[in-house]
């Protein structure tokens, strides 16, 4: 696919940024740092399955002030495959509290998560991660097999059985076709704007296959699927900002008050015309409820 210029680089290009490693749970973790180092404010961003860290940086560019440090989850993007835990739930959770701990930022930063991301941070912090505060990008308020489209989940799950038992090689295969990414890429699409819509096109074609294996994407597939965070919600004792999309075709927006209902202390900011994909659709109505949420939060 021929190159698209991003919306948002202009933006982005006035953010310093910094690649970095560290080993977690046999995972060498590829993060980038946003940012002044300085900021009063550190947030700690997880992304969306099969996604990577540039899929936030539209979000991160309408947000100068903060520093962000944003890692390619385990087996994804640049980052290699957790080796002394599984790709589940817990095993995300716990290379994330670790990840935190590492890079020097248990406790202070804030945890941000998207999509598939949300069930990680949630479990993490119902868990007793330490952190000022937790947001949640487009989250997943329900089992995703009981979305509003049923029959295209039903399907999604045949797709990644039938990757799971064919060969390796066949299967990767599979998870690479061309057709299946832009089919995900146009049914989660909802902006009219074509230029928008072509580069939104471009990003997955770009980073959606960055994955390692076959066995990973299917095991952390199988994690999604498993869990959901209104499972946890009322475990989570942290002040948490729910962003929240009226037209996701992953969860309903009346999932998301219910959940909004479940979390001790939580706020919800429901975005109109927009579905799961508001780190590119809307990043500036994103960026304006968390720097509402963030900059009401006691700084201490």
């Amino acid at each position: 696919m021929n190159a698209v210029a991003s919306p948002y680089a202009a933006r982005l290009a006035t953010i310093p940024v910094e690649q970095k490693e560290v080993s977690v749970l046999g995972s060498t973790t590829r993060y980038w740092e946003y940012g002044d180092a300085d900021a009063v404010w550190t947030i700690l961003v997880v992304h969306g399955y099969r996604g990577e860290h540039h899929g936030l940086e539209p979000v991160i560019a309408h947000l100068p002030g903060y520093r962000f440090i944003s890692p390619d989850l385990p087996g994804f993007g640049e980052s290699t495959p957790l080796t002394e835990t599984s790709h589940s739930i817990a095993g995300y959770g716990e290379w994330l509290r670790e990840f935190a701990e590492r890079v020097g930022v248990t406790g202070t930063a804030i945890i941000l998560g998207h999509s598939f991301g949300t069930i990680v941070t949630s479990a993490a912090v119902a868990g007793g991660m330490r952190t000022p505060a937790l947001i949640l990008i487009n989250p997943i308020a329900i089992s995703g097999l009981d979305g509003p489209r049923r029959f295209a989940t039903g399907l999604t799950v045949a797709y990644y059985r039938a990757a799971a038992k064919l060969p390796r090689r066949l299967g990767y295969a599979l998870l690479n076709n061309w057709l299946v990414v832009q089919f995900m890429s146009s049914a989660l699409t909802k902006t009219r704007d074509k230029a928008l819509k072509k580069w939104i096109d471009r990003e997955h074609h770009t980073y959606f296959n960055r994955f390692t294996d076959r066995d990973t994407v299917v095991e952390a597939f199988d994690a999604s699927i498993s869990a959901d965070v209104s499972s946890v919600a009322a475990r989570i004792a942290v002040p948490t900002l729910l962003v929240a999309a009226e037209l996701d075709d992953i969860t309903p927006i009346s999932a998301q008050y219910t959940l909004q209902r479940s979390i001790p202390d939580a706020r919800l900011r429901v975005l109109g015309g927009v579905g799961h994909l508001i780190h590119y659709e809307a990043p500036d109505r994103a960026a304006d409820a968390i720097r509402d949420f963030v900059d009401a939060l006691p700084r201490s």
